[in-house]
């Protein structure tokens, strides 16, 4: 009768049942503080004090949506579309139209690799650069399922290795720091060459998709992706210009102050100043951008609130200690549930970065009374905090690849998106770190 226990898997299965993800995370947040001992208005206001936690997180969101919008009336995406479109009629082999397949794959690995440290936007790019090419994929019978696989593997794995960018926050700032501060005795270096083997089973889910899982042709309407597309004039060079410029300025902006509003706000006050957007048009734009957006937002915002919940029960602790008492000495099998446990604390909460100061605190001691070596310790630590960012229903790593693929209603978050990423990443993620924890 763990809270923690019963809130995920009744959110899960509420979610797999086509409920609303908010709603299922306050409904098993609410039942998760009630079965912990919390009275209902403790379990209340526990819930609304961590609703807090996710409001900058939906305004960068919301800043975002419209600046995606601003982007897609400039006509930049636009070009950017009916050049590959223009290349793959060209091509009427089923060779050539495998080798652009494979070539547009390729791309959007890259970018949203390039997303967590050579440009850290992190999902700021999904909504700008997915929807214009949504045509893309539909002549190219690309299953969309498959492209989130692809988007998520770029999301994060490169911050589970590459100390640069978002990685060093993971990495240095956050894990090596949690590790250290209960009392592990382990080097910056020596980190990242822990975490390889678990990205090795996130690289091993993501071949699994583009050559087993996904590799089939898939339908998608045409006319439903015509109908979901902002209307526009003509392509204007001038405003593809201003789009440039202004793209160059968001990120500029967002990597000097390390706020996506700011650098959405920016973005968009270049396309409102040089005409692009006229003044009159700015609250319909921004309310197109919300709309756009706001599932996204809606979600972090209920899932900080489902956190803080779940951290007021204790659950978590009450089910590593009772783990502990019934383990023995089986390395093997602690090994396995904790990354268990990871999972389903994780998915719940949805954040690695969030996850990590709750799961350190009791796996570290718990690690060394089992034997565990630092390295292995690391590892297993950084596994099972990784877990709920790969396929979690309130992970931005995974609601960024449905903000851009919904875009025109033929993509479901859970089913499309939540479903591929937990079989693809989160089950061979267990099993390389359970390796891991083994050969360090």
């Amino acid at each position: 009768m763990n809270p923690v226990v019963i809130s995920v898997c009744v959110m899960l299965v509420l979610a797999l049942m086509r409920v609303n993800v908010v709603v299922a995370l306050t409904f098993s947040a609410i039942l998760g503080g009630l079965v912990g001992g919390l009275s209902l208005t403790d379990t209340i206001a526990a819930f609304e004090g961590g609703l807090g936690g996710g409001a900058t997180t939906a305004l960068s969101y919301a800043m975002l949506g419209t600046f995606a919008v601003a982007i897609s009336r400039s006509g930049i995406t636009d070009v950017l579309a009916q050049k590959v479109i223009k290349r793959i009629s060209g091509h009427h082999n089923a060779a050539a139209a495998t080798g652009v397949k494979y070539s547009v794959l390729t791309i959007l690995l890259l970018l949203s690799i390039s997303s967590q440290n050579a440009i850290p936007v992190h999902i700021a790019f999904i909504p700008i650069v997915i929807p214009p090419l949504l045509h893309v994929f539909a002549k190219l019978k690309l299953d969309r399922r498959l492209i989130a696989c692809v988007l998520t593997f770029g999301l994060v794995t490169p911050y589970m290795v590459l100390p640069i960018g978002f990685g060093g926050i993971f990495l240095n700032n956050i894990l090596l720091k949690n590790l250290h501060d209960n009392g592990l005795d382990v080097a910056a270096s020596q980190v990242p060459y822990a975490m390889i083997l678990p990205a090795a089973g996130m690289l091993f889910g993501l071949l699994l998709a583009i050559f087993v899982s996904y590799r089939k042709p898939r339908e998608y309407s045409e006319e439903q992706i015509l109908a979901s597309e902002p209307e526009h004039a003509d392509i204007n060079m001038q405003h593809v210009y201003v789009a440039a410029v202004a793209i160059v300025a968001a990120l500029g902006v967002q990597l000097y102050s390390g706020s996506m509003i700011i650098g959405g706000l920016a973005g968009f006050m270049v396309f409102t100043i040089a005409g692009v957007i006229k003044w009159k048009e700015t609250h319909d734009v921004f309310t197109k951008g919300v709309h756009m957006m706001a599932m996204i937002g809606f979600i972090m915002i209920a899932a900080a609130g489902f956190a803080a919940v779940m951290k007021a029960t204790g659950g978590v602790e009450t089910l590593v200690s009772s783990l502990a008492h019934t383990i023995g000495d089986n390395k093997g099998l602690a090994a396995l549930l904790m990354l268990v446990v990871g999972l389903l604390v994780t998915m719940g909460i949805g954040s690695s970065f969030s996850t990590i100061p709750i799961l350190a605190t009791i796996y570290v001691p718990l690690c060394l009374s089992f034997g565990f070596s630092p390295l292995a310790t690391v590892a297993l630590v950084g596994t099972a905090a990784a877990l709920g960012d790969a396929g979690s229903p309130a992970s931005d790593s995974t609601l960024g690849p449905t903000a851009g693929l919904n875009a025109d209603g033929q993509h479901e978050h859970v089913w499309d998106t939540v479903v591929p990423t937990f079989i693809h990443y989160n089950l061979p993620l267990i099993a390389f770190g359970w390796l891991a924890s083994m050969m360090l």
